[in-house]
């Protein structure tokens, strides 16, 4: 027998090879950067490969609209296609000189909880099961469609509750139960479950207090979905952090926290670049602390070479098809068309009046394209190179030559006056920026938003002005890099000057003694500055709005500014400059279409009351241009569909931190509130009436699928396609439901005129949520209002359907084998937070203020006499209470001492109905800040 052997099963396989290596090389394999082992044919290995929405980081290949763009397209097969083109290009990498590895680090599948999240872009959607089935799309494109091999190992990203880049390392995200079972893990399981995703990376931040590397969801859950093997990364630095000072410094030293990181399921440490000697180090100690075994370590080596057998690397070239793909796949004329066509279906419609849309070519001859970003495409940090750009004013100039497009950036360009004397120059080629007495050229501001963060470009060379090493300099591209450089704020003070603060640096402009500009100062020994404005962008933009038949206004995020990793947004607003610069070019011409560009959703709200047409589309790619062009005359349907909520406002959101979606009413499952645009919403060039819902029954089982039909007419006067969505809401419940949830969806084409009979169908087993009270999905026993309709919120017909399912009862803690009660399966709550019980496992509730409560709905506590409360932290009074968390009958009290501990409580000797019924709304109410607690143990 031999490792090498084809014919044997990989599990084989592995455990043959396992056998052959040595715990030094085991321990070795462990490391992102894992070596070659020469002396059993083995090459080195190295996981990561960036393939986000193409492949990255790599040279140029084809880059396809980002994921927040191919969520729009609500399209799984084109998705899955996007999926393939992209290994395809990943291996093509691979096979010239082993550029690009086969691990490759995609799809995202966090869902799109709040559209502040500085990784907005990464996501599809905010529904988990949108979310799930674009990421199961995606990862079956990357894995193929070989029975025996992988194209690439896709990995899923990032587990577990993962929405906030503020304080990434260190926040810890609340997910109650109901949370972890009907959000979260629902948006990582059909890629898992299908085998189309084989690896998961863990995300950086704590879940319920525990660091999300060390949660048991890795082995409890994501393994448990399947047979095959799940390899686990870490997320990079992360494994450093658990016993960091400065960061999580969850565990007392790396050896300790490494080996808890083996334990709960992690296979390769993504730690110190290529240093991996720190990692073994820091194994090799553990193992000899005897805090991990070598069946732990085998474990996760098993894993790691389980992947690479399954890419082929121990196989002979010839059997594995992929191996003939080769370097012309590369950004090749059908993935350049595939370009196209992802970014024409990822184009929403958002508001269409007037009709205005689509363009008349008889009567739209000149379009005046304006805006910051109408001749520029964006990439973002997971962007591949762009081998080509088509912007929009390009797309437009294709289709109505040069002299039919207009065009102005909209943008200010203004000299900085010393008030001192001089000014702050930029010559026309690429130097140090410092003082003279008269600036020729000037600066174009431009305005991205997060309380007016502007670049500036220096109008001598057209390169913009970055820092280095402490000095200013024009020689930049733009905002780039993992820190961007090139960002400013212009801070007006009170005697009416200006001062310029560096961004990154978090530090003031000033000169040296040589005149040279420089950052480090503080504001007091900043420069002060006078803005001359030079040329007006708004003037510029209004002008040759007058002049044009229709103007095309594009306006959106840099990518790299206000809502990037590790940058969160604080509101929804366009950047004030933007916001004037749309207004004005209203005013002149008010046959104006806004083209919204952007990672992320905008408050739009003056836009949507005035303008006859808006479009958003996430930053498109390389054919972007095109595909808009197409989509405004009409060749093509705007086929794209929100996949996340538009609010009027960042008031309308909770916390950023509050992962309770259920308790803040937060995402479209839950929020009552009239947004700008809802979710799954988007307009056609047609128009569609929608008849009666049907249902194959009216009376279903949980094992049950129902047919839900419509008839669709297409009433336009164009050829049309038209979303059908499909919503439930269970009408009655022990708990809090969602207000809607989608279920499913459909395409149909419709020509002017026809109808159709649509057809979606409805798991009864979808229709389940979590049951705290029994810790497992149910489908109860209700009514549920089954919806179709365009949108989440514009419905267009209803039918009742009767669930026959379980039936969720009082708790009745005496009847349950241990009496216990968990705190973290509380029914509602008041001022807590949920923390971990131990490292290994477990969560408690702890109260973030005085009279803090929990309730755990109605329970039964006939022939309860006592309790015995797990409690911890703080000291302080606990009372438990019928009813009513303030007002209602005490039951018992006791006071909570400091550190753990169970606590006897005897429950009221004259508890209404005590040895018969006794049910009542259990509350447990802590009286102080900081008191832990775990269980209840009823007797």
């Amino acid at each position: 027998m031999t490792f090498r052997d084809p014919q044997l099963p990989v599990r084989e396989r592995v455990v043959d090879l396992l056998s052959q290596l040595t715990l030094a090389e085991k321990i070795a394999l462990l490391h992102q950067y894992q070596p070659a082992i020469e002396r059993l044919g083995i090459a080195a290995f190295t996981t990561g490969t960036e393939a986000l929405h193409g492949l990255a980081w790599l040279g140029e290949a084809t880059v396809f609209p980002q994921a927040v763009g191919l969520g729009a397209s609500w399209d799984p097969d084109l998705v899955r296609r996007v999926g393939s083109a992209t290994g395809d290009e990943v291996r093509a990498s691979h096979h010239t000189g082993g550029r690009a590895g086969l691990n490759v680090w995609a799809p995202v599948v966090n869902p799109l909880r709040d559209p502040r999240w500085g990784r907005n872009e990464e996501g599809y959607s905010e529904d988990a099961w949108l979310t799930g089935l674009m990421g199961r799309a995606y990862a079956e494109g990357l894995r193929g469609d070989h029975p025996v091999y992988l194209k690439t190992a896709p990995t899923l990203k990032h587990f577990l509750g993962y929405n906030n880049e503020s304080d990434r390392c260190v926040s810890s995200s609340n997910l109650g139960p109901r949370v972890l079972h009907e959000y979260e893990l629902p948006a990582y399981r059909p890629a898992i479950e299908s085998g189309a995703a084989v690896a998961v990376m863990a995300s950086y931040n704590f879940v319920n207090g525990r660091p999300a590397h060390v949660t048991p969801h890795i082995n409890d859950a994501l393994r448990s979905w399947t047979k095959d093997e799940v390899f686990v990364v870490s997320d990079a630095y992360a494994p450093n952090n658990l016993a960091d000072p400065a960061q999580q410094a969850y565990f007392p030293d790396h050896a300790t926290s490494h080996a808890a990181a083996l334990k709960a399921g992690i296979d390769s440490f993504t730690d110190q670049d290529d240093h991996s000697h720190v990692t073994i180090e820091r194994i090799t100690e553990a193992y000899q602390r005897k805090l991990l075994t070598e069946a732990d370590i085998d474990r996760a080596v098993s894993r790691a070479l389980t992947i690479r057998m399954r890419l082929g690397e121990f196989d002979p070239p010839e059997a594995n098809p992929y191996t003939r793909i080769g370097p012309d796949t590369i950004n090749f004329p059908a993935h350049r068309a595939l370009a196209r066509e992802a970014a024409q279906r990822s184009i929403v419609l958002l508001k269409h009046e007037r009709q205005l849309l689509p363009f008349d070519r008889a009567k739209v001859r000149r379009v005046a394209v304006v805006g910051p970003l109408g001749d520029q495409l964006m990439t973002d940090w997971y962007s591949g190179t762009l081998p080509y750009r088509v912007t929009v004013r390009n797309g437009l100039a294709f289709r109505l030559g040069e002299d039919g497009v207009s065009y102005a950036e909209g943008v200010d360009r203004v000299a900085l006056r010393v008030a001192t004397g001089g000014y702050l120059t930029a010559g026309a080629t690429a130097a140090a920026l410092n003082r003279t007495q008269a600036d020729p050229h000037g600066f174009d501001l431009f305005d991205w938003g997060g309380q007016d963060v502007l670049a500036l470009r220096a109008a001598g060379n057209g390169s913009h002005v970055t820092v280095k090493d402490g000095v200013l300099v024009n020689d930049s591209p733009g905002p780039h890099g993992w820190d961007v450089h090139e960002t400013f704020r212009l801070i007006e003070r009170a005697d009416g000057t200006l001062t310029l603060r560096h961004q990154l640096s978090k530090s003031y402009v000033t000169f040296d003694g040589d005149g040279i500009a420089v950052t480090g100062a503080t504001v007091e020994e900043a420069a002060r500055f006078h803005l001359e404005m030079r040329r007006s962008g708004v003037e510029q933009a209004a002008a040759a709005a007058a002049e044009a038949d229709a103007v095309v206004v594009v306006l959106g995020n840099h990518p790299m500014v206000n809502g990037r990793e590790t940058e969160d947004r604080s509101d929804l607003a366009l950047p004030r400059a933007q916001e004037a610069l749309l207004r004005a070019v209203y005013a002149a011409n008010q046959r104006t279409v806004l083209v919204l560009t952007s990672s992320y959703p905008y408050a739009v709200n003056w836009a949507d009351v005035h303008l006859p047409a808006i479009l958003w589309s996430s930053h498109g790619g390389q054919e972007f241009g095109h595909a808009l062009t197409d989509v405004l005359f009409g060749d093509v349907e705007p086929a794209g569909r929100l996949p996340q909520t538009w609010y009027r406002s960042h008031t309308d959101l909770p916390d950023l931190f509050d992962y309770d979606i259920i308790t803040s009413d937060a995402t479209y499952l839950y929020y009552p509130g009239n947004p700008l645009y809802p979710f799954g919403h988007g307009l056609s060039w047609s128009e569609f009436d929608y008849g009666t819902v049907s249902l194959s029954n009216e009376t279903a089982e949980a094992g049950d699928v129902v047919t839900v039909g419509v008839e669709v007419t297409n009433n336009g006067e164009r050829p049309g396609e038209e979303v059908v969505q499909l919503y439930t809401h269970q009408q009655r419940s022990r708990v809090k439901q969602p207000l809607r949830q989608l279920r499913g969806f459909t395409r149909v084409q419709l020509a002017p005129g026809e109808k159709a009979l649509v057809t979606i169908p409805l798991h009864i087993a979808d229709l389940a949520f979590w049951d705290v009270t029994s810790g497992r999905s149910v489908v109860e026993s209700a009514r549920h209002k089954v919806m179709v309709g365009r949108s989440a919120t514009d419905i267009r017909g209803c039918a009742t359907l009767t669930v026959r399912g379980e039936r969720i009862g009082v708790r009745r803690p005496a009847a349950d084998p241990d009496g216990r009660l968990r705190a973290v399966d509380h029914e509602a709550s008041y001022r807590i937070a949920l923390v971990d019980t131990a490292p290994e496992g477990g969560d408690s509730v702890s109260a973030t203020d005085a009279g803090a409560w929990i309730s755990f709905g109605p329970t039964d506590l006939s022939g309860c006499r006592s309790a015995v409360i797990r409690v911890a932290g703080n000291p302080g009074l606990v009372t438990l209470r019928a009813d009513d968390p303030v007002n209602g009958d005490v039951l018992a009290t006791f006071t909570a001492e400091v550190g753990e501990r169970y606590a006897y409580v005897p429950l009221r000797a004259d508890l209404p109905g005590a040895g018969t019924v006794s049910v009542v709304e259990l509350y447990v109410v802590c009286g102080a800040p900081g008191i832990i607690i775990s269980e209840l143990t009823f007797a």
